[in-house]
């Protein structure tokens, strides 16, 4: 996000830096300058392309982006050069001689004044603006364009503007997921008929939802009762209806997965699953290979996006046994077999859970 912003900056100065402290022509605009006009300007100037530039950033990590950045800085800005920064050098010095105690206290009032401009900000209406995920391309054609516009200093500068439009209608055209499956499989987001995220679980994982919602758009709390609505749950599993009419269903209890495999369009489970089951399953050993998923329908299943691809291999974050760069990326429908279903659970699913 710094290269970006410094990158944007370069682009300013380059740019509008001659007009701006151009000589006066008349005696209206030797006024504004000695006033400070010009320096207002600027800092606004700075704080507008400095936000621009690293609003693809924000908005691919943090899924938001903040309209009203410019006016935070305007107010906050001018007290941390003039107040905060100096106060936190001259404590720094005066505290071997055990002077620093006024400057820490002015430094706490410029940093309470901080505080206060962002909370007021933050309470305007429209503040936090909120961005579905997109993936990588977006985020690289939208540097492309960034970089364009930054390290060009002939007229062809001006193509990185058509790049930049090019990245935002390609991060805004990705699709959103149907289904999110959790690295554990303990937890399942389904996209119902309203649009909206249904969340089947076991425990309380808080950051994994907020993470979720947060990359959906989606305002409501981790917390939201509405989270569960259309969520039908039991000892034996949960089950929710997807936004095409079928159904998705978390197996807990192998006893009851013979009935998910036949009522299911989608089944996650960490158990053992009947070998004719007519569900799509998402299982244990899938899980362990490829951790987290996001799901989309497709017309013979869900594409399949995960976070540890097919052949990924790091040396933070090895291959799983029997990973393969040939995995899958889309998972289609088990046919059922003529022959009757054997739902004897394994001896494994037998014991108790860890």
């Amino acid at each position: 996000m710094s290269f970006a912003a410094t990158l944007a900056l370069v682009a300013l100065v380059q740019i509008g830096m001659p007009r701006l402290f151009a000589a006066p022509e008349n005696s209206t605009a030797a006024k504004v300058a000695l006033w400070g006009g010009r320096e207002i300007v600027m800092l606004t100037l700075t704080s507008l392309v400095a936000g621009l530039a690293t609003t693809p950033y924000a908005a691919f990590h943090f899924h938001r982006v903040t309209p009203y950045g410019v006016l935070a800085n305007l107010a906050a800005m001018p007290v941390v050069s003039a107040i905060v920064m100096p106060a936190g050098m001259l404590g720094f010095v005066a505290t071997p001689f055990g002077l620093d105690g006024f400057f820490w206290w002015l430094m706490g009032v410029g940093i309470d004044w901080m505080i206060w401009v962002t909370e007021w900000v933050a309470a305007l209406p429209g503040a936090i603006g909120r961005v579905t995920a997109f993936g990588t391309g977006p985020l690289i054609l939208g540097s492309l364009g960034i970089i364009l516009f930054g390290l060009l200093r002939t007229p062809l500068r001006w193509s990185g503007a058509p790049v930049l439009l090019l990245s935002v209608i390609w991060a805004f055209a990705t699709p959103r997921p149907d289904v999110l499956v959790s690295g554990d499989g303990h937890n399942v987001g389904v996209r119902g008929r309203d649009g909206r995220l249904h969340l089947m679980k076991i425990g309380k994982d808080t950051f994994l939802v907020k993470e979720w919602l947060a990359a959906d758009a989606d305002p409501r709390q981790a917390g939201d009762v509405s989270l569960a609505d259309g969520v039908s749950c039991d000892e034996d599993g949960c089950a929710v209806q997807m936004a095409d009419g079928s159904f998705a269903a978390l197996g807990l209890q192998p006893e009851a997965l013979a009935d998910d495999c036949e009522r299911a369009a989608l089944l996650v489970t960490t158990k053992q699953v009947p070998v004719a089951c007519g569900a799509t399953i998402i299982g244990l050993e899938r899980l362990r290979r490829q951790g987290a998923m996001a799901l989309r329908h497709t017309k013979g299943g869900f594409s399949v996006e995960a976070a540890r691809p097919g052949g990924f291999d790091r040396p933070w974050s090895p291959a799983a046994a029997g990973d393969s760069e040939t995995d899958s990326t889309t998972l289609t429908a088990r046919r059922s077999a003529t022959t009757g279903v054997d739902t004897t659970p394994a001896e494994t699913d037998l014991q108790a859970d860890e």
